[in-house]
């Protein structure tokens, strides 16, 4: 199983890929965290994650979408930009038919650590440990999406969203990726002074 996890967030958007192994192990695919300026008004700063989703989408093509469950917290700013990061990566999967998994920040740490009080430094330690890295992803939003993608490797039992409605296959999915990939780089012609322009 190949998950994508995102660590929701407006102005930093962690994106881990892990695949699982046998004997309850897991391999790093990809890492890494999307931004936008806070200077950038929220409409084009959802574009540019959304935009960053969908490119993570089709380059790895995962069976699984693992996203954190957001909560009201007391910034409410905060809280309003990680929900609305959070919808986007599940409309880009359910776009793709790839199945969510919701999961609180508590069940993270206690699949990945044995305990949901740990803290984030401990988090960071055990992603790097089980996934024999020499030192956890930085920031901590990278990290964060990696363990919420081990959390769905081991813990994926009723976390997913959409019940049967997910019938595609992980090969169906790689083919609509390519196709897509194809799409999106026919849209542009190089002129005959070598600049792209939009066909």
């Amino acid at each position: 199983m190949r998950v994508l996890g995102v660590d929701p967030g407006l102005t930093r958007c962690g994106v881990g890929v892990v695949d699982s192994l046998s004997g309850r192990r897991a391999e790093l695919v990809g890492v890494g965290v999307l931004t936008s300026s806070p200077e950038t008004s929220t409409d084009l700063r959802l574009l540019r994650i959304s935009e960053g989703l969908e490119t993570w989408l089709t380059e790895h093509t995962p069976d699984v979408v693992a996203v954190e469950r957001v909560f009201a917290q007391n910034n409410r700013g905060t809280v309003m930009g990680t929900a609305q990061v959070a919808g986007l990566a599940m409309v880009a999967a359910a776009r793709r038919g790839v199945p969510v998994a919701l999961h609180t920040p508590s069940e993270v740490k206690a699949a990945v650590t044995g305990s949901g009080r740990a803290g984030k430094e401990q988090v960071q330690r055990m992603v790097a440990n089980i996934l024999r890295l020499p030192s956890a992803p930085q920031p901590a939003d990278a990290a964060d999406a990696l363990a919420l993608a081990i959390t769905h490797l081991w813990r994926p039992a009723g976390a997913l969203q959409g019940g049967d409605r997910h019938q595609v296959t992980p090969a169906q999915r790689a083919w609509a990726a390519a196709e897509r990939r194809a799409q999106t780089s026919s849209r542009y012609r190089t002129d005959v002074r070598g600049k792209e322009s939009p066909r």
